[in-house]
Parts: structure tokens; sequence; C-alpha cells
């Protein structure tokens, strides 16, 4: 049998240059990042040609990353650029770049175990306790993101309503019934699939004209369905809609779920973080009293992705709903086999990679009065758009801003407005100038602009808007043309 080397190089010397050579390559991509399209259309060739077969054999590094840069760099989604508006995704961050390559040099399991990276993980969420004013001994975890912080939300929720038995037994006929804003994130819906009491259980309350959940339909939904012998559990509160960023009355909502009995949990996706800028900070009251709270650190607050996390107040509760033991992870007192309560059980993950690490050095590079800082100029820029869109008689804004996202379309040109404000968003992103996306607001299709990156400024916020007015005058040109 042939002896199989280490994947290690015999000699360093070559990878070491690459590896220098990568990181100023990075550093030089994020330096010059406004000068270039903020996202590409992947031409056909360059899709076929990562359509490789399984590679049996080797090939140079230096060769693989020049396929890197030729085939995947020039086609990324492109939400470091300043005119990323699409979606809430954030701008990243060089501390947390270097901090993933450190956390893959440790390639650390924070499944479980005694060791540093989960001292790490720990203190993240003692932080982000604090963030939210939650008791010093919450419990919490990194995932992901918001989706899958969200679905553990529902199953403690489920397991403090039912009991732990119910990790046995399933839910049964106990006919839980859920209630939430009818503007929540899709993934909400989802949870509840994956929790196995279907999204039918779920009730899409409806909204304000603010975007909040309305307060008495949600009284009359929860009163009904006791009447009909069903079960409320949950109450969801949202911290910034993915449509318009709007936050529902969370006090009353907290006071709501208290008199009620119901597990309040509010998915704060991004909005939560707003809880480091004193100026937004009171738009989140009573979020400190949510029996949980599911946000990402990866929107607002800059870190690379993903890491998203869930702080739970009642730590028991937490336990209880994930806790397992099995003889392949038995605990010792002492030695690699210790360390307390593990990661694993506060989740579905047991093979967690150290995500916490880049949370912990942007946090403690940059401070977190800088990141409130960056959080609130982008509600500032917000503010910006929408008085330029206001001053626009070409231009409707279409939805209230109360955080950092807005609105509108372009209302100069008859016919259909849907197609044409659909096809200038599709216009202004091949172009590479720009990339927001699109919404439905009032039946309507919107333009959606959501600023979230720290590296946005005035100037872009300009050449949204005039490429946005452009397009449409191009656009509405030429269907007005004979033929």
């Amino acid at each position: 049998m042939t002896d199989i080397q280490s994947l290690d190089p015999a000699d360093w010397t070559d990878l070491r240059a690459l590896g220098h050579r990568m990181l100023d390559d990075m550093f030089d991509h994020m330096q010059t990042l406004r000068g270039g399209p903020v996202w590409r259309p992947m031409p056909a060739d360059v899709r076929q040609e990562i359509r490789r077969p399984l590679p049996r054999a080797p090939s140079p590094a230096a060769a693989v990353y020049r396929d890197f840069q030729r085939l995947i760099q020039p086609y990324a989604t492109g939400n470091p650029h300043p005119r990323f508006m699409g979606w809430v995704h954030g701008g990243g961050n060089p501390v947390g770049m270097l901090a993933d390559l450190l956390a893959a040099g440790l390639n650390a399991n924070l499944g479980g175990r005694d060791h540093a990276p989960i001292e790490v993980e720990r203190q993240v969420i003692a932080w982000s306790a604090e963030m939210l004013g939650f008791p010093a001994d919450a419990s919490g975890v990194l995932v992901t993101g918001t989706s899958i912080a969200n679905l553990i939300g529902v199953l403690i929720a489920r397991s403090a309503e039912l009991g732990p038995c119910v990790r046995r037994d399933g839910p049964g006929d106990a006919r839980l019934t859920a209630y939430t804003s009818a503007a929540v994130h899709g993934c909400l819906p989802r949870a509840m699939e994956m929790a196995g009491l279907g999204r039918e259980s779920l009730r899409m309350v409806p909204c304000d004209s603010q975007g909040r959940i309305g307060l008495d339909a949600l009284a009359t939904l929860v009163a009904t369905d006791r009447a009909r012998g069903l079960r409320p559990f949950l109450l969801v509160g949202t911290a910034g809609s993915v449509d318009i960023g709007a936050v529902d009355d969370l006090a009353a909502l907290a006071t709501f779920a208290a008199t009620e009995s119901l597990w309040f949990h509010v998915d704060g996706a991004y909005g939560a973080t707003a809880a480091l800028a004193p100026k937004l900070k009171p738009l989140l009251a009573g979020i400190e009293r949510a029996d949980s709270v599911a946000f990402d650190f990866h929107k607002w607050a800059q870190v690379p992705y993903d890491a998203g996390c869930i702080v739970v107040r009642d730590a028991a509760r937490h336990l209880d709903t994930f806790a397992a033991d099995a003889v392949y992870l038995r605990r010792e007192e002492r030695g690699l086999a210790g360390g307390g309560i593990w990661p694993c059980d506060l989740g579905p993950d047991l093979s967690r990679g150290f995500r916490a690490l880049k949370v912990w050095m942007t946090l403690s590079v940059y401070g977190a009065d800088r990141i409130g800082a960056i959080i609130q100029q982008t509600c500032d820029l917000a503010a910006v758009l929408a008085d330029r869109i206001d001053r626009e008689p070409d231009l409707q804004r279409l939805a209230p801003v109360a955080l950092n996202i807005v609105c509108f379309r372009y209302i100069a040109a008859n016919g259909d407005l849907d197609r044409l404000n659909a096809d200038i968003v599709a216009d202004i992103q091949i172009a590479g100038v720009a990339a927001p996306s699109t919404t439905v607001i009032g039946g309507v299709l919107a333009i959606r602009a959501a600023i979230v990156n720290h590296r946005t400024n005035r100037a872009d916020i300009a050449i949204l808007v005039d490429a946005v007015l452009q397009a449409g005058g191009t656009r509405a040109k030429a269907n007005e043309s004979p033929g």
C-alpha cells in the first residue's frame, strides 16, 4: 500500500507566499470596492466552467486561486459594496475577515468540550444579553442566522407550554396556536412547519398604518381561539420588519403576553442591534421583557456571514428543549470532556464552527458604541433618501421610514407601473450602479432600498436616486415611442 502524505506541504514557502498574496488581494478588494460595479451577471461560459467533474488529481494552489479570482470573485453578491441596498445584508468588515482566517486555522468544533473558543462564545452571549437588557444568567447560542434562531425560539416555547416530554411524545392533539404580525419574515411559518405544529397554527395578525401588529386584532384572535378550545402559546413580536423596517409596540406585546400566559419571542433579525444606538434604543422598549430574542450579527453589526444568535431569558427552559445524553458525548469533571453546559445542549448542531471569534473581534476592535453609530448613520441616510424621494415629482414613497428601509416607485409614466419599476431595478443592478430590490407595498410593486452598509454615504444615496430617475425616464420614453 502506498503511503499517503499529510495535506500539509513538505515545504511551506510557496503556500506561505500565496497566503500573504491572498490576504493583500482581499484588502485591495475591500479598499477599492467603491470603484467597481455592485454586482455583475455571471456569463454562461463562466457558469459552465465552474460545473466541472469531481477533481481526482491535485492542482497547484496558485492555479486554483487564479480560478477563484477569474470565476468567483467578480460575480459575488456584492453586499460589501456601499451601493448594495437590495436586502438587509451587512457589509462585513476587515477585522472580521481576519477573524475568520484565525478561526479556520484553529479549526475548533464548538459543539462541546472544555476549550477557549467556547468561552469566547459564552462571552458573546453575555454581551448580547447585556445589549438587550436581559439578566446576566440568560442563556443563548450562536447559529447560522435568525431563521434557525426563530426555529429555536418556537421549539423552546413549545417545550415550555407542553413540558420536555414533547420531545418524546410530540405535540399530539394539543392544538397549539401562535401569533405574529402579517409582516413577519417567511421563516416563521417555516419554523412552525419544522416544529410539527403546521403553518396554519400561526395567526398572521393584520398591521396598522405604521406596519406594526394590530393590538386589538391580536386580542380578538387570541380570545376567539381560546373560545374554540385551541391553546395559544406563543406571541412573536417584530423588531424591524422585512419590508419596511417597522418595529412592533414591544412593551404592549410584553404586557399582553404576560396577561395571556404566552411565550414572548422577538424576531429582531436586524432591528435588535438598534439597542446599540442611543437614539434608536427607545424604539425597542419592551424587548428586555421578552422570553427570547433572535437576531443577526451579520446584518447591522457588520460581522461577516454567518453569525446569528438567540438569547433566552430562562436558561433552564432552553436546556430542557435540547439537552441530550449520549455515551460518546459523556461529560467529565476533569479533562477535555469537561466544561459544563455545552453548546450542543442549546441548539440542533453538534458540529459547529468558531463563528463567535469574528463577533468577539469585531466588537472588541471597533467597540459597541461605534457599531451603534454606524446603525444610526444608516438610519440618517434613509431619512436623506426619503426626503429626496418626497421632493422628486417623478417618484412616490410608499411607506413610512421607521429605521433604514425606504420603499418607493417611479410614477412618471403610463401603463404597467409594476412592470416598469421591476425593470428599473433590474436595469440598475445589471449596470452595476446600485442594487436595490423589490417588494409589494399596498398591492403595488415597490423599489426597496435597505441601507445597511457602513460604507454607504450621501453620495451613494444621490447616485441611487439619479439612476432610478434615468432608468425610469429611458424606459418610459421607449414605451411611448411608436412601433
